[in-house]
């Protein structure tokens, strides 16, 4: 009796240890804060938009056309709320294709910049700018953590013996990558007259 005793305590101390358990619901967690992270990051940069929006207004008051799709692009990417918890691949879609389209119209903006050197020479032009450089590489980083967030919680979540655990315990489902769609692509650059 005792030796099954003990080898029961073996089985259950090595299912409850060694096959996730305790990992996929850390590996879902962490694809959470990654998420999260990648909405603060884009959150950051909705809101140095109005700024630079107003400094390039200035200086080139009838580009009125660029100015509304960036605005609009602003509007339509920070009424997309997302939660990380409940992110569906069609949520997540849907807001990737208004992020997408909001970085378009900030390259719009950009270029009509290029047209004004003395906007260029501003100083608050220059430091939103590079504010905006700097936002857009944190997204690139928060974005690459949340894929390879996704991608490990996937493989706890699909892969045996893990895959066993959740499909008792969990029952989660695979998650959503990000993808890139029409939205986030240009498949003809701008093109910028002097």
């Amino acid at each position: 009796m005792k030796a099954f005793k003990l080898l029961l305590l073996i089985f259950v101390i090595t299912n409850f240890t060694a096959c996730g358990i305790r990992s996929i619901p850390i590996a879902k967690n962490e694809v959470e804060a990654q998420l999260a992270e990648v909405t603060n990051q884009y959150k950051r940069r909705a809101d140095l938009i109005p700024n630079l929006v107003k400094t390039v207004k200035g200086y080139a008051s009838h580009e009125r056309e660029t100015f509304e799709s960036v605005t609009n692009a602003r509007s339509n990417a920070t009424s997309i709320k997302i939660d990380p918890s409940k992110a569906t691949p069609e949520q997540l879609a849907k807001y990737q294709q208004a992020q997408g389209q909001l970085s378009q119209a900030l390259g719009r903006l950009l270029m009509v910049s290029e047209r004004y050197p003395d906007l260029k020479a501003n100083q608050n032009f220059r430091d939103l700018q590079a504010q905006l450089e700097g936002t857009e590489n944190r997204i690139t980083i928060a974005r690459q953590r949340h894929i390879q967030s996704i991608k490990k919680f996937n493989i706890l979540a699909t892969v045996f013996p893990t895959s066993i655990t959740n499909n008792f315990y969990f029952k989660y489902e695979k998650l959503a990558q990000w993808d890139v769609k029409d939205g986030e692509v240009v498949d003809t650059p701008p093109s910028v007259d002097f």
